[in-house]
């Protein structure tokens, strides 16, 4: 019989509540990313594993873990498959690859394993779009997205399991407790969809797969980006000198494919407005990109932009500095829109997310500060 890790009778996709890009997003990382047991795969997390016995005859996947699973069906199996949530030696197949003696099959899925109990708390949430199978929430900086160390309260899944009309009982799992399809960072405003069953999940999640989510963000970056619009391209993966942080692998040699798309949408001189639109989705993805290129987003505290990279050695320039530091006391990037095919219905849905207060009145400083320059700067 195939050894079988870690494993509890319970459906596949109705498990634990998840934690901030699925196979994806520019901040997959999230709340949690400051502890060092954040999956490496842009926040997927290996839930069930299989090694398969020396005598184990060649047999389809998804029927060798229909048969492994107890009340889990085989479509079911199949859409986890198709979003790329089940791995053999570590790479994705497809529902019709042969296992074959020795082969290490993974379900992960992009949460951790809840250790705690999920409590519903009336917390306000700004819902853009509902139906019976999903949510868009337009989540405000500083909002944490799910619990976890430090965040046991007070984070959107419970304001989600308020929402919902659920409670997740000690020793039990709700299997209707809403079901983050993607995260964006505690410090990231903007769109975020919940899928509110599992075929709705399922779809979502092979859509992000698939790259088909349309996903643009707004952001302020440090200096004057020479180009009006690019493309960079180059792989992410954790710094191995700092694991907190990711970087980009020039040569391939490590991290994961990772394309970004930007676009200049005003200048400011010594900071520019961009609009970044992600083919992929990789953890801290906006981030790491514009980080590699020189231009780390405005008060970005992991990854540099935290003080002055660019202006003048004026006294009242460093105060100004310090007052949009004030104004804006995060990293400047915003999920504007979001756009992805609605799985019952097949029609496009997309909706798109006004930049909120803080970020309007960053941009107007700068606009204001970039017309009035003085002669000597």
């Amino acid at each position: 019989m195939a050894k079988k890790e870690d494993f509890q009778e319970k459906d596949i996709l109705k498990t634990d509540f998840p934690e901030e890009d699925l196979p994806e997003s520019d901040d997959v990382l999230s709340e949690n990313e400051d502890f060092e047991h954040q999956g490496e795969d842009s926040g997927m997390f290996e839930h069930y594993r299989f090694v398969i016995d020396k005598g184990q005859s060649l047999l389809r996947v998804d029927k060798y873990i229909t048969e492994h699973m107890e009340k889990t069906s085989r479509h079911r199996i199949q859409l986890a498959i198709g979003a790329g949530y089940v791995r053999v030696n570590g790479n994705t197949v497809k529902a019709n690859y042969k296992v074959k003696p020795l082969d290490i099959v993974t379900i992960v899925l992009p949460y951790q394993r809840r250790m705690t109990e999920i409590r519903p708390e009336n917390i306000p949430l700004d819902i853009v779009y509902e139906d019976r199978d999903l949510l868009v929430i337009n989540k405000p900086a500083g909002l944490v997205v799910h619990p976890g160390f430090g965040h046991f309260s007070g984070t959107l899944v419970n304001a989600l399991a308020y929402h919902l009309g659920l409670r997740q009982e000690p020793g039990k799992e709700d299997e209707r407790m809403g079901i983050l399809v993607h995260r964006i960072d505690k410090n990231t405003s903007g769109l975020l969809v919940v899928a509110k069953n599992d075929e709705a999940q399922l779809h979502l999640a092979k859509q992000f797969f698939d790259h088909t989510i349309r996903r643009k963000y707004i952001a302020l970056v440090w200096g004057n980006v020479k180009e009006d619009e690019g493309t960079v391209t180059g792989n992410i993966g954790r710094d191995p000198n700092d694991r907190l942080r990711f970087k980009v692998f020039p040569g391939g040699e490590s991290g994961k494919h990772a394309v970004t798309h930007y676009k200049v949408l005003e200048r400011f001189g010594y900071v520019t407005l961009i609009e970044c639109q992600l083919e992929t989705g990789r953890t801290h993805q906006i981030r790491v990109h514009m980080n590699y290129l020189g231009h780390p987003l405005f008060n970005d505290d992991r990854y540099g932009g935290d003080r002055i990279l660019k202006g003048t050695l004026y006294n009242k320039y460093k105060q100004f500095i310090d007052n949009c530091f004030t104004l804006l006391p995060r990293h400047a990037l915003h999920a504007r829109t979001l756009g992805f095919v609605h799985p019952s219905t097949g029609e496009l849905i997309s909706l798109e997310s006004p930049l909120p207060e803080d970020f309007t009145a960053l941009i107007e400083k700068w606009r204001t500060y970039s017309r009035s320059r003085l002669p000597e700067e």
